[in-house]
């Protein structure tokens, strides 16, 4: 079965320490992280922010005063799904490191998290929703060559 179809804008916001970040998200390996988490066609803006940009968003759209790791937009599911997924640097980075991944690798999750989100996943809602949608995770990423991302 052939993978959807994506139009992506990868764009990132100007930081202290971008170039690490550009140098984990090469644009051929995003689209085919995201490409593998969708089930349809997809646009999807890929949006890489600073903590303020990161703060201020997550303060206006989800009432939460703190910067978070990804944020989804989802603007449609069908026919294309049509989303912005917004992820702060600084948070990511600092969860890899907590978490002894790469920097790529949990890029990596977390495009394949929002991806899913984007198309009605929804962990919040119960807690057999969360762990059928990490189940998927962990799926998606083994296929992408990556290890589980919950284990310990």
């Amino acid at each position: 079965m052939p993978l959807p179809s994506l139009t992506l804008s990868l764009q990132f916001a100007r930081f202290d320490g971008v170039a690490e970040h550009r140098a984990a998200l090469p644009r051929q390996k995003v689209m085919r992280w995201l490409r593998h988490a969708l089930a349809d066609d997809g646009e999807i803006t890929v949006r890489i922010v600073d903590a303020e940009e990161g703060q201020s968003l997550n303060r206006d759209y989800r009432q939460k005063d703190y910067a978070t790791n990804v944020l989804t937009f989802d603007y449609a599911q069908e026919p294309v799904v049509q989303a912005d997924l917004v992820l702060c640097a600084p948070v990511v980075a600092r969860e890899a490191a907590e978490q002894g991944k790469t920097l790529q690798q949990h890029y990596a999750h977390l495009l394949v998290h929002g991806a899913l989100h984007a198309q009605g996943w929804d962990h919040e809602t119960s807690e057999q929703d969360a762990e059928e949608m990490e189940a998927y995770e962990i799926e998606i990423l083994a296929g992408l060559g990556f290890p589980n991302p919950y284990a310990d």
